[in-house]
């Protein structure tokens, strides 16, 4: 059975920093290309980042670019977000999901496994 999970989400201040675990069972993460997606209340979900099976090549929101950073562990089975500088605008339930798209440089969707989510809240 595949089962993807996130961790580390938490109550953090603004800039701030945490980093997100997604452990998978029942599948091997390297063969997959990773997605993280987070959705706010009251809005619509947002592609935040995605990384290439192949090649590693990674993509990211405008709004985090520069500030986010996916990785994945093959060895641990497990992909990561690390998110430095964080704003309160960053608060949402981020989702890891495998078989993510990229459109042009957008993270779109993904059409694999879904995690539960993990809440992350920025606030002073």
């Amino acid at each position: 059975q595949v089962q993807l999970v996130e961790s580390g989400g938490g109550l953090v201040q603004p800039g701030g920093s945490l980093r997100l675990s997604c452990a998978a069972s029942g599948l091997t993460l390297a063969y997959y290309a990773i997605g993280w997606f987070r959705q706010a209340p009251g809005k619509k979900r947002e592609g935040v980042s995605c990384i290439r099976a192949s090649d590693s090549t990674t993509y990211y929101a405008d709004s985090v670019k520069g500030r986010f950073t996916i990785s994945r562990d093959n060895a641990k089975n497990t992909a990561y977000l690390q998110m430095n500088s964080l704003k309160p605008e960053d608060t949402a339930v981020y989702y890891c999901a495998t078989d993510c798209v990229v459109a042009g440089n957008t993270v779109v969707d993904a059409f694999g496994s879904w995690g539960q989510g993990t809440q992350v809240t920025v606030s002073s």
